[in-house]
């Protein structure tokens, strides 16, 4: 096991948490509601430069949900589901930008101190590239067996797949180097920014949208696209307002920054 402590953020572990500890992908920590568990993953700080010429520097670390939100989560905290393809876990999809800001609410209101949010487009690269910086994260191509998309339509030579047309769940597919799942395909997960055509071209420390916008970016793809468009550096955007089946999202939480105390033994369950 490859000792990341140094990595992590000064104050650990969190109140609100009801377990933690390291693994092979790195310190985790995890919350719950309402019986309903979701794990964060730390994501170190670093670069990218991906398909593009500039690099992007993230300075602080960050947590990021290992998962896309369930619909079991999601119902927890809002008390219904609004997803066309039901199962608690699968991803909650059918949502707006402005939907998940209502959830984000009621989780911090329900666990003080947790600060959940989405993370920024920069941030969901780096958390979907784990240090790589070919398409995906699989390589320059992905199969069926990787990621949920629709496999009539492959990409760098790879033979047809599957096409499942509909979600699966949150864990059914496999998981990137620093152990969150399903960053490509499956559904378009939201991110914070408002969507802006000139993408930075020169290196940028940690990069944010626009200040104002008509439209917020989604990021990953999801299970109607061709492969191409679940790539890592593959841009989409929405009007906030708008609802759509494949649109889903994941937690955040952070930045993080300064040394940091090494991750105590694992912690015990509170129940949430």
């Amino acid at each position: 096991m490859i000792d990341r402590s140094h990595l992590l953020p000064p104050v650990f572990p969190f109140p609100w948490a009801c377990d933690w500890g390291e693994d092979d992908f790195g310190p985790w920590v995890a919350f719950r509601i309402k019986g309903l568990r979701q794990a964060l993953r730390w994501v170190p700080p670093g670069a990218f430069r991906g398909e593009r010429p500039a690099r992007a520097i993230i300075s602080r670390g960050l947590w990021l949900a290992d998962t896309a939100c369930t619909q079991g989560l999601w119902q927890a905290v809002m008390g219904r589901n609004p997803s066309r393809f039901q199962g608690q876990e699968r991803p909650v999809e059918n949502l707006s930008w402005d939907d998940v800001q209502d959830f984000l609410q009621r989780l911090n209101d329900m666990l003080p101190g947790l600060e959940a949010r989405l993370p920024s487009e920069a941030e969901w690269e780096h958390g979907c590239r784990a240090g790589t910086e070919t398409a995906f994260w699989f390589g320059d191509a992905i199969t069926t067996d990787q990621v949920n998309y629709d496999g009539n339509h492959p990409t760098g030579g790879t033979p047809k797949g599957a096409y499942r047309k509909q979600t699966v769940d949150v864990t059914a597919l496999p998981c990137n180097a620093w152990g969150l799942y399903q960053m490509h395909g499956n559904v378009w997960e939201w991110c914070s920014d408002w969507y802006a055509d000139d993408y930075p071209s020169d290196e940028r420390y940690d990069p944010e949208g626009p200040g104002t916008g008509v439209r917020r970016v989604c990021r990953g793809g999801s299970w109607f696209n061709h492969a191409v468009f679940c790539r890592s550096a593959l841009r989409s955007h929405r009007r906030p307002d708008r609802r759509g089946g494949g649109r889903g999202f994941r937690l955040a939480r952070g930045p993080e920054a300064g040394p940091a105390e090494p991750v105590r033994s694992k912690g015990q369950e509170d129940g949430g």
